[in-house]
């Protein structure tokens, strides 16, 4: 009887939790989104209720107090690149891993996987000293010139590869060996075969790990931080702390709301349109 009472009580009361909890942030971002549309006394004056008057030039200020104009230029350019760099490099690597009946294959999907403990804040300093390195270098002896955002855009890839390789080889191992059989019995080359056949067939693992790095990449700040610290050089996080900075001592707290919204608002329409595209590629390799 108690055994009876776990299997249906347990599920449903897991069930319970996990919609209380997409409730509640639905109802934050939505609270976000209203706080944004009023002007800094009803935001204090009246935080749960409907705006008086919607104030839409809140938006038109935050975007000029923040530069919001460069900055989101920066984050479109630097994730837009950066995300396809991460595929490129991180879907053949993967493929190679899946496919190779070497033993070196195994360490390295684990080297890879290792990759994901190592926490972003134990290598400050070894990022601050090779991004100035770097810049040194570039500009005194390679090209007489160099940008924050190239070495920026380094770092990203860099540090994204290893999760990506490792979600995209487990999916490589789910796909059938048949469909690679049958494209050299074709006369395709492991190159062709890899590019026509495998990459379609991979396409739902590919954009899994895409839109997860375009996700990541758009809201990273720390790096930005510490690589592009100037003004023309932010995207739209730093941009954003940058923002708060200036709008707490002008009290224009729908402003930064405002900004907020901005920032966050296109991150989550995304998901939600690929959320179910994500959750198919992340767990189609877990049998393998």
């Amino acid at each position: 009887m108690r055994r009876l009472l776990g299997d249906v009580l347990l599920p449903r009361a897991t069930a319970i939790a996990l919609w209380a909890w997409v409730a509640f942030n639905l109802a934050l971002v939505a609270w976000i989104g209203l706080q944004s549309l009023k002007e800094s006394g009803q935001v204090w004056l009246s935080p749960f209720s409907l705006p008086d008057d919607p104030h839409w030039e809140n938006y038109g200020a935050a975007w000029q107090a923040a530069g919001f104009s460069s900055a989101a230029l920066n984050s479109a350019v630097l994730t837009l690149l950066g995300s396809l760099l991460i595929v490129a490099l991180s879907a053949p690597a993967a493929y190679v891993l899946a496919r190779s009946s070497r033993r070196l294959a195994g360490p390295l999907t684990g080297y890879f996987a290792m990759g994901l403990s190592i926490p972003l804040q134990t290598v400050v300093i070894p990022i601050v000293v090779i991004k100035l390195s770097l810049y040194t270098f570039m500009e005194d002896w390679v090209t007489g010139w160099w940008d924050n955002r190239i070495t920026l855009l380094i770092f990203q890839v860099a540090l994204s590869l290893p999760f990506s390789v490792f979600v995209l080889t487990g999916y490589m191992r789910s796909l059938p060996h048949e469909i690679e059989e049958a494209a050299e019995m074709d006369g395709a080359g492991p190159l062709r075969s890899f590019v026509r056949i495998v990459l379609p067939v991979a396409r739902p693992g590919v954009v899994t790990v895409l839109v997860l790095n375009v996700i990541g990449l758009w809201n990273e700040t720390l790096l930005v931080l510490l690589i592009a610290p100037q003004p023309g050089e932010r995207t739209l996080p730093a941009a954003l702390l940058n923002l708060y900075s200036s709008m707490q001592y002008s009290s224009d707290w729908g402003g930064l709301f405002a900004g907020i919204v901005i920032l966050v608002y296109p991150m989550i329409v995304l998901y939600l349109w690929l959320g179910r595209r994500i959750v198919d590629g992340m767990t189609a390799g877990i049998s393998k």
